[in-house]
């Protein structure tokens, strides 16, 4: 992500503090509505579930949006579970995350290639990557409200041509934000 001044492009700096993100787009429905984390995946316009033992009582975050941080590469989910919950690209390229307590991946997932920038957006910097799409909602592959998140590239293109193209913008919540116990 850059920034244009008297015709000098700047690459803006990384986000140092937790995010949300957005999705940007007015040609879409969605514009403006959030990423969401659910059932491993990351949604635009869903629901963030999430879970919290009673035994964290009132420590317990209140769940209900979707925060994640990003360093060197990397993206997670701003959580207090032990061990936390890493963000990847899965084998079809769709953005999700691990299960609370587990640090499996499956095999041909991507966990790192990742930006995020102050004032700018969420970007998947692999090789071949042709940005973000959001595939809509469809009764025959699933169906719900949510739309899916994607990184397009030259390996999947030919499938997304119903998905239209999508920036996430970054909204960087105070140092230390935490979203959740655990995203569900």
């Amino acid at each position: 992500m850059y920034t244009c001044t008297n015709n000098v492009l700047t690459l803006l700096p990384p986000v140092t503090t937790p995010f949300i993100l957005t999705v940007d787009n007015p040609g879409l429905p969605i514009h403006g509505k959030p990423v969401t984390a659910s059932g491993q995946h990351w949604l635009l316009d869903g629901q963030t579930s999430s879970y919290c033992p009673s035994q964290v009582g009132s420590a317990c975050p209140p769940g209900n949006t979707t925060v994640i941080a990003s360093s060197g590469g990397s993206a997670a989910m701003s959580v207090m579970v032990p061990g936390g919950q890493q963000a990847y690209l899965d084998p079809y390229w769709n953005m999700a995350y691990t299960q609370a307590h587990s640090a499996y991946i499956p095999p041909g997932s991507t966990t790192t290639g990742f930006g995020a920038y102050q004032g700018g957006g969420f970007i998947n910097l692999n090789g071949n990557g042709w940005g973000w799409v959001a595939c809509p909602p469809r009764a025959s592959g699933g169906g719900g409200p949510a739309w899916n998140l994607v990184a397009k590239n030259e390996t999947n293109a030919w499938k997304l041509n119903d998905c239209p193209a999508v920036n996430l913008k970054i909204n960087a919540q105070p140092s230390g934000t935490i979203g959740a116990w655990q995203y569900t």
